[in-house]
């Protein structure tokens, strides 16, 4: 069962594709370890449709990200299609990593970056 994260339905899923649009985007995401956790699924899933490279699995990465711009003449559509999925061609999963960082100073909870692999 996936982590619930103390949200509602639809503040979680804007809250995984505002993450996974940034991890897309800047490679790397501070945040805290549930929340990586559950992130990795979600970006793994973009990724592998990224490999595939078709026009329907373009649209369903379109319908689950949002459209931040990654670079100058990028958007986020686009660099996962054209930059960060040819990179994993010859890997069969785990494209992503976390890494703990311990507990946060205010509230004491467990964060972890999670990066492209």
């Amino acid at each position: 069962m996936a982590r619930k994260l103390g949200r509602t339905t639809d503040q979680r899923m804007a809250l995984l594709r505002n993450l996974a649009s940034d991890l897309i985007v800047y490679e790397r995401v501070e945040t805290t370890e549930a929340k990586a956790k559950e992130l990795k699924s979600v970006v793994e899933k973009m990724i592998t449709l990224g490999k595939r490279g078709d026009l329907h699995a373009r649209r369903q990465a379109a319908a689950f990200l949002y459209n931040k711009e990654a670079n100058e003449n990028d958007n986020v559509i686009q660099k996962l299609f054209n930059d960060v999925a040819p990179r994993y061609e010859d890997r069969q999963g785990g494209y992503t990593r976390v890494l703990k960082l311990g507990a946060r100073q205010g509230d004491g909870a467990n964060m972890a970056i999670i990066e492209l692999v």
